[in-house]
Order: structure tokens, then C-alpha cells, then sequence
């Protein structure tokens, strides 16, 4: 796909140590990620639709961010994409979507995706009227990627736990081996299979109804893998083949 942004892997600080970060998104750690591909937007509906026939979504237009769905929908949309283009397209992982919010190795450092002012970059509670964007209205961060912060929350593949950052720093100051769910800092994924429809999963990125002070780049949010809300919709990645 066209839109697809290569990503060179490397070493960041995920997390954060400030006094207004939850219990959830602390400590601040160093994790190690592989290169990878993003889409610089998230996943139209115009793609989705073309893909799945129709969306349920709350805001519709064909260059809106597609919305209204699930996790179980989003990951059934990319089965489906996968099908018809050959491709093995997925979710980010959590680690894979900080490091591209921060802007990779190329980061600059900012509070939010690509600026320290979030209304550059971000459809947000201040400034959205409480409804999504087109994608690419904003400014995009160092990568090129647009709406990491603001319009719509973005699913990532792992499931939520409050404590997985405080078990990563554990795995890594012990002798103890991590787990085939890869609690380590180098790629984590926190990937639980479970067909529970309350079993959580990790959102990221904030959405058009967060404020500023909930929508920094290593804010962490979570949603049941069934549950629908119109803020939510999903960005595509792609593995590097050798």
C-alpha cells in the first residue's frame, strides 16, 4: 500500500515517571523495537468499505478515519484485507505505536505526536466539536504519520494490564525468563488470546473527545474487545520480510 511509512527499529523510553501518569503507564523503560511499516493515516472508511462492503460508522465520509467498530471487527477487517491482497497487515503492538507516535529515531522529544502544541497536530476535546476528521487535516509528526494524537483512539494488539510495564522492569532485573507473551523490553506484546467478550485490550492515542493533559504519547487507554464506541478505529501495520 502506498501509504505504508517505514519505521527503522531502535531503542526509546516507553512510559512515563510524571506525577499525572496512571499506575499504568509507569515506570518509564527502555524497550528495543524491530523495523516495521505504519500507514501514515488511519484506516479510512473508503478502505474499509471497499474491503467489508459497509461500516457502522457514527461519522461517516469516505476520507474519515472508519469508526464505530470493535477490536474483534477491526482484526476481522484485516483478516478480510489480508485475503484479497496477499499481505499480512496488523495491529501495532504498543511498543511499535509509542515509538512511532515519539517519531522513531527521528524523534524531536514532544509532548504530543510531532508538537508540543496539540491543537497542530491533533483533532481533540478543545477543538474537534466533539465529532471525527478527515485524516491528514493536522500536521503530521517527524515520520510523517498523521492523527497519532487526537480524531480517532487507535487499537493496538495487546491486551491491557495495568501492571505489564511494572512486569517488564521486573523480567528485566531478574533472572527470571519472560513469558511466551514476550514480557521482555525487547519487542514487547502483551498478546493474550482470549474469546471473552470483556477480556480488555489496549487503545492508544487519545480520540476527538480526550483533553490535552490525556492525550500525551504515552497515555494508555482500554476497551473490551467487543465494545463499539464511535471514537475508535484502527491504523495498520506491516512486518519487514527479509
Amino acid at each position: 500500500m502506498k501509504n505504508m511509512v517505514h519505521v527503522e527499529g531502535g531503542h526509546f523510553k516507553m512510559g512515563s515517571n510524571n506525577e499525572s501518569a496512571s499506575l499504568a503507564e509507569q515506570p518509564r523503560h527502555s524497550v528495543t523495537v524491530n523495523s516495521f511499516y505504519i500507514d501514515k493515516y488511519e484506516v479510512t472508511q473508503k478502505l474499509f468499505e471497499t474491503v467489508m462492503g459497509s461500516s457502522n460508522s457514527y461519522f461517516p465520509g469516505d476520507d474519515f478515519p472508519v469508526n464505530n467498530l470493535s477490536w474483534q471487527q477491526a482484526n476481522y477487517f484485516i483478516d478480510q484485507l489480508n485475503k484479497q491482497t496477499g499481505k499480512n497487515f496488523r495491529l501495532p503492538t504498543e511498543a511499535e505505536w509509542e515509538y512511532a507516535a515519539q517519531g522513531g529515531n527521528k524523534t524531536k522529544n514532544h509532548i504530543y505526536s510531532g508538537s508540543d502544541n496539540i491543537a497542530d497536530v491533533a483533532w481533540y476535546a478543545d477543538n474537534a466539536n466533539n465529532k471525527a476528521h478527515p485524516v491528514g487535516m493536522k500536521h503530521p509528526n517527524e515520520l510523517g504519520l498523521y492523527d497519532m494524537t487526537g480524531n480517532v483512539g487507535e487499537f493496538v494488539i495487546d491486551t491491557y494490564e495495568e501492571n505489564f510495564y511494572s512486569r517488564l522492569t521486573d523480567n528485566r532485573n531478574s533472572s527470571q525468563t519472560p513469558s511466551e507473551n514476550n514480557h521482555s523490553t525487547n519487542n514487547p506484546a502483551n498478546i493474550i488470546d482470549s474469546k471473552h467478550p470483556l477480556a480488555y485490550k489496549s487503545v492508544r492515542g487519545g480520540s476527538y473527545s480526550y483533553a490535552a493533559n490525556e492525550s500525551e504519547n504515552y497515555r494508555r487507554d482500554s476497551a473490551s474487545q467487543t465494545a463499539i464506541m464511535a471514537d475508535m478505529g484502527l491504523r495498520l501495520v506491516l512486518d519487514i520480510t527479509p
